[in-house]
């Protein structure tokens, strides 16, 4: 479970670039599934080739901004349909990757990458056993502290600076995008730009979260984005569900906290006796169905209650004023 927890923090960073397509651009963007791998790949090869790995996670985000500038060019420029052009772009990725690895797997066990080089440093400052004093009552001591709280900070600092940036004209724009494009455009605004700009922050996020997952899983494989888009929207959507998204910065700590309810679920799920590590897709996949669906269920129950509410309350209106009617003519 506390091996979940990290791990959803890494995935929220990849399910907060998801939410900004998604959700803010309204731009149903494939590329996710390419751009991961491509950000686990960047990094893998960087590092295996004596690369600093804090510089090789930093030209994976680079790399995956440049996947969805390819992506928005292909949607803005070149006019094709929004979902063709992610299709075209995670075809085309699939043998990129291949060929920045060389190879379909590049092994990273015996590399120092950020994990290592954090836990490393956390170990020689004492501070795992600084934390493991602190919450002695609880019974729980885990190995070490510093993939949790050197993600959370990641994870965090990630949503500060996308908060802010929404805010800003800039920001302001891109959601005014995604919500009615003509009447941005009316206003003499680039939309085009705009799109392309969001699409490129969107997907540097998520091949940081892939340069991430690589070094935290110690391998990068050509495969490991397969149904990416989906566990990215299964954060979003349970986010949203469990904890709302009335503003921005509510929003995007729902995304965070829906990725860690995610990777809870899906531990919890692959406990029980007949399900197998290969069912993780179809866990994955019925989880965001009932994400999907149990919301709208619910709605629709609650507004047959509030319409059979309101026509109580008209009949006892319409008895009442009868009743006075009936009095007056006595």
């Amino acid at each position: 479970m506390f091996s979940s927890v990290e791990a959803g923090l890494i995935y929220a960073v990849m399910a907060l670039g998801v939410y900004l397509s998604f959700r803010i651009l309204d731009f149903p963007d494939l590329t996710v599934d390419g751009s991961f791998v491509t950000g686990a790949s960047v990094a893998a090869v960087l590092i295996v080739n004596g690369a600093n790995p804090f510089a090789a996670s930093a030209a994976a985000l680079l790399a995956g901004f440049a996947a969805g500038v390819l992506t928005g060019l292909l949607h803005t420029k070149g006019k094709i349909n929004p979902l063709l052009s992610g299709i075209l772009m995670m075809i085309a990725l699939y043998s990129i990757n291949l060929r920045i690895m060389g190879k379909s797997n590049v092994p990273l066990l015996q590399q120092e990458t950020v994990i290592t080089k954090i836990t490393a440093a956390w170990q020689q400052a004492g501070l795992d056993a600084a934390l493991n004093q602190l919450v002695s009552f609880t019974g729980f001591a885990p190995r070490t502290w510093a993939v949790l709280v050197s993600m959370a900070i990641v994870t965090l600092m990630v949503k500060g600076l996308l908060d802010w940036l929404l805010k800003t004209e800039v920001g302001i724009a891109l959601r005014a995008t995604g919500d009615n494009k003509p009447m941005v455009a009316s206003f003499s605004a680039n939309t085009d730009w705009l799109i392309v700009f969001g699409l490129g922050l969107s997907n540097a996020l998520v091949a940081f979260s892939g340069a991430l997952v690589a070094q935290y899983g110690g391998f990068s494989d050509v495969g490991m984005g397969i149904g990416m888009i989906v566990i990215g929207l299964a954060s979003v959507i349970i986010g949203e569900a469990l904890f709302g998204a009335r503003s921005v910065a509510r929003a995007t700590w729902a995304v965070i906290g829906g990725a860690i309810v995610y990777r809870l679920i899906l531990a919890l799920a692959l406990r029980v006796e007949f399900l197998e590590t290969g069912d993780v897709k179809l866990i994955t996949a019925l989880i965001v169905m009932l994400a999907l669906v149990v919301p709208n269920i619910l709605a629709t129950q609650k507004e047959r209650q509030r319409k059979k509410r309101r026509a109580r309350q008209l009949d006892r209106g319409e008895t009442v004023a009868g009743a006075k009617t009936n009095y007056k003519s006595v």
